[in-house]
């Protein structure tokens, strides 16, 4: 770079510096906790629904303990990272002591996301630190298929139903729909039909 680009760089650095300060882009000593009450009250009781202000709330009870004592604008996306991590570990669900699902790990990663942004735009931080934030993926269940011999066997108990059955059975075999696709027919039915 030469001297002139490095002086307008500088003086485009300190004029950033200096708005960022006149607008709030400073340290302040806001609590997550503390900000969440009032995204709570100011935004999420007069455009949320109720249900989804319910299961907001009911989030706290685990995103308070472990982040809500600190303060907004020193919580890393490492420190999220490690949080969103700890949910995928055994125990995390409190209830069946499993990890929890990736889609309420989503719902806490999205309250705090939520709380945020709120934050931007209130000029109490500058950036969302939760955009760099990844969910894990969680495990995949291996689905079940019937066998050949099974399908075979299924097929064959139902030349005495009436038409309609045979043509449903018959089309999700043929168009190889998944066993929990084809209206709660359950792997292993087709030994349970009476000859």
């Amino acid at each position: 770079m030469t001297e002139r680009q490095i002086q307008k760089e500088l003086n485009r650095q300190a004029v950033m510096f200096e708005e960022a300060c006149m607008h709030g882009y400073k340290a302040k000593a806001v609590k997550f906790e503390e900000l969440a009450e009032e995204w709570f009250e100011e935004y999420a009781k007069l455009n949320l629904r109720s249900t989804t202000y319910e299961r907001m709330k009911q989030l706290t009870h685990r995103i308070y303990p472990a982040i809500g004592h600190l303060r907004i604008d020193k919580i890393s996306p490492r420190q999220l990272q490690g949080f969103v991590n700890s949910l995928t570990k055994e125990g995390a669900n409190e209830k069946t002591g499993k990890p929890l699902a990736p889609k309420t790990i989503r719902h806490n990663l999205s309250f705090i996301s939520d709380v945020y942004s709120y934050a931007v735009k209130m000029g109490v931080v500058s950036d969302n630190p939760c955009a760099k934030v990844t969910i894990p993926k969680g495990e995949v269940k291996e689905k079940q298929i019937y066998s050949q011999e099974e399908l075979e066997l299924l097929l064959s108990k139902l030349t005495d139903e009436p038409t309609k059955y045979r043509a449903f059975f018959y089309l999700i075999s043929y168009t190889g729909m998944l066993v929990n696709g084809s209206e709660g027919i359950a792997v292993g039915m087709a030994t349970s039909i009476p000859p």
